[in-house]
């Protein structure tokens, strides 16, 4: 098929009319299960009425006006957020990668301002994917997505995943912050300890330096929590968030201490379209259904039993399936060496249940956060049936 889009997506053949929940239906009506969610956005499912009702009553009063002006429904959204963790102040964009830019940004001017403009190094991990722009791809260091990409943009250590001593080793005077994804995703959905979180938050208090979280596809409530560090119990001085905020609207945040954003004054960062009336609209919706009380604890329900499925499946599929990765409804299905996750995403396809890669040959699994008992039910059996097929083919 010609097509005029940009050929950098490796797409597969089929198109989506419509969602609804959990479930999407293609042009001749046939029904597929998401357990992907458009990689972890679609938070409260397809068309949920009250993200549907909030933005098109939002779009019949008020797009676009600049950030020039005052955005109540800004001022609203950033409020929220700083009510439920950490922060003092959010700066909205309209991406995660962008969010991770201006995380970056806030972490060299903090210490610029204060007359330490030596310390503009961050240190990274292993594994981790911080999005496509080039200060997000240097920040991750995937040789294969920086591949042509050169020269890379400067300021990054990065160090093998969980090592205590490789972090403290690293430190030094010109190192500004750390910065992790609690729960690495495009790099295989691995979950940094909860023990290992608190070691970071304990050593950048000691040096001085800010720890900066990328909760861009873990965060939202994707883990249970409404972000995956409140699982140890720390929070950092700088988040980057996205995915989930919009419920499929793109939307991103970066959040912060007033502390650690002191050095950005007006001039300092801007976007075009960031916080506009209309993606803010999305946002408070988004949170109107994830602060009902009953949304985190039914959360946390579907993820025992996406556990206890999985955990299933590896026992039968032993054959396959190595082992299970990540943590609430973000998880991974490491595959044996010989078995390609291409393989399994393909068949789950064709079973008409939607999943996706992950680095070090991974399957994940990132279903809407409100996806009913039925519908993971029916999509664990459609992901049976692939793993029934790729067995058989790989004997």
């Amino acid at each position: 098929m010609e097509t005029h889009l940009m050929p950098t997506y490796a797409r597969a053949d089929v198109a989506f009319a419509r969602g609804e929940g959990a479930r999407l239906f293609d042009a001749q009506g046939a029904d597929y299960i998401d357990l992907l969610a458009g990689v972890g956005v679609v938070s409260v499912g397809h068309c949920h009425p009250h993200l549907v009702e909030a933005v098109e009553q939002q779009a019949r009063r008020l797009w676009h006006v600049s950030n020039l002006f005052h955005i109540p429904e800004a001022e609203k959204a950033a409020a929220r957020l700083c009510a439920m963790t950490f922060a003092d102040v959010v700066f909205f964009n309209n991406s995660g990668a962008e969010a991770i830019e201006a995380a970056i940004k806030v972490a060299r001017k903090h210490f610029a301002a204060a007359g330490e403009p030596q310390k503009n190094r961050i240190i990274t991990f292993e594994g981790a994917f911080h999005g496509r722009t080039l200060g997000a791809l240097a920040a991750g260091g995937n040789e294969k997505h920086l591949e042509g990409f050169e020269p890379r943009c400067p300021g990054f250590i990065q160090l093998p995943r969980g090592n205590e001593k490789a972090v403290r080793s690293a430190i030094t005077p010109e190192v500004a912050a750390i910065l992790v994804e609690p729960v690495q995703g495009e790099g295989g959905i691995f979950a940094f300890s909860d023990e290992f979180l608190r070691f970071l938050r304990a050593v950048c208090d000691e040096h001085g330096i800010l720890l900066i979280f990328d909760e861009i596809q873990c965060g939202m409530g994707r883990t249970g929590r409404m972000f995956a560090c409140e699982h140890a119990g720390v929070w950092p001085d700088i988040m980057a968030i996205a995915k989930g905020l919009g419920g499929g609207f793109p939307v991103g945040a970066c959040l912060a201490t007033r502390e650690a954003a002191s050095g950005m004054a007006p001039g300092t960062h801007g976007s075009t379209f960031g916080g506009n009336p209309l993606a803010m609209a999305a946002v408070n919706a988004v949170l109107d259904v994830m602060e009902n009380s009953a949304f985190l604890p039914r959360v946390r329900e579907a993820a025992e039993r996406l556990d206890m499925a999985l955990r299933r499946l590896a026992e039968d599929f032993a054959n396959v399936i190595l082992g299970l990765r990540g943590r609430g409804l973000m998880r991974g299905l490491r595959l044996k060496d010989g078995v390609a996750n291409t393989d399994l995403v393909r068949l789950a396809l064709e079973e008409r249940v939607l999943v996706c890669g992950a680095g070090e040959n991974v399957v994940r699994l990132l279903p809407p956060l409100v996806i009913t008992d039925a519908e993971l039910k029916e999509g664990l059996a459609r992901l049976r049936r692939a793993l029934e097929r790729l067995a058989h083919e790989t004997g």
